[in-house]
């Protein structure tokens, strides 16, 4: 599962000839046509819980290149884009992979409004476009992140990465200085930002690990919420579960790295 909203620091960016020709799906034109969309979902999923990103979305581009409009298609390419470009250093190319990630879950969306995980890659695509951005426009960000785990909580009450969102929603307007803050509440119409709390921040977290244990990103940033709230003891123990716990996502390697860094930080 990709990381959700971070850093209200969850806009599409016009990549250049090189970045659009790296982000269309080549290996999906060329793909053997002895694979139906079906096929080449199921083969997108099986590289995914692989932890091979990169292939999984290889495999669901070729599968929209024969079916535009499919959901599972749509929200799972999203989904690997997100993964891949998490920590792709060439802001460029970060920038490309977002836009296209955020495109496809908005056509995911639209396909089925009715599904939880649609609404949940949106919201995840969206977070990680509005990073780039200034503050007044990840602000505003931060309201349509906002929205859309909300409507995924609505279909899904148990869904771990939209709880996440929720509780990352609510870390990062706490963490906002007063001034941003300030201009959410007044300049932006983000009446609101005043809702979030450290309390949901926390809840919302805890409720993404009670569903989701093994998946340890949820416990990253419940850990930072914990260390954020004076919490030392119980933030210790959530990065040292997260150093310890299994690679079950393509980028647990980087969140283990992480964790690493908080408790030394602690």
């Amino acid at each position: 599962m990709t990381r959700p909203f971070l850093t209200l620091a969850a806009a599409a960016v016009l990549c250049n000839v090189a970045l659009c020709a790296a982000a269309t799906p080549v290996a999906a034109q060329q793909a053997p046509s002895v694979h139906t969309t079906q096929e080449w979902i199921a083969l997108g999923n099986a590289a995914y819980e692989a932890r091979n990103a990169a292939e999984s979305l290889k495999d669901y581009e070729a599968a929209l290149a024969l079916d535009a409009a499919n959901y599972d298609a749509l929200w799972r390419a999203a989904r690997s884009g997100i993964d891949l470009g998490q920590y792709e250093p060439n802001e460029a190319k970060q920038k490309a992979i977002f836009a296209l990630a955020n495109e496809r879950a908005d056509r995911a969306v639209k396909q089925n409004p009715g599904d939880a995980w649609g609404h949940f890659v949106l919201a995840a695509a969206l977070g990680r476009t509005a990073q780039s951005l200034g503050t007044r426009d990840r602000i505003k960000y931060a309201g349509q992140v906002r929205d859309q785990a909300l409507q995924c909580l609505k279909i899904d009450p148990k869904h771990s990465g939209c709880l996440h969102v929720m509780g990352e929603w609510n870390a990062e307007v706490m963490r906002l200085n007063g001034f941003s803050r300030m201009i959410a509440r007044n300049f932006l119409g983000g009446k609101v930002f005043d809702q979030a709390n450290w309390a949901d921040a926390q809840r919302y977290l805890v409720e993404a690990v009670t569903n989701d244990p093994r998946r340890i990103v949820h416990r990253l940033d419940l850990g930072r919420v914990y260390a954020d709230r004076g919490l030392k003891a119980q933030a210790r123990s959530q990065f040292q579960i997260v150093i310890d716990g299994d690679l079950i996502d393509y980028n647990d390697p980087h969140y283990k790295e992480e964790a690493r860094q908080a408790l030394n930080e602690l």
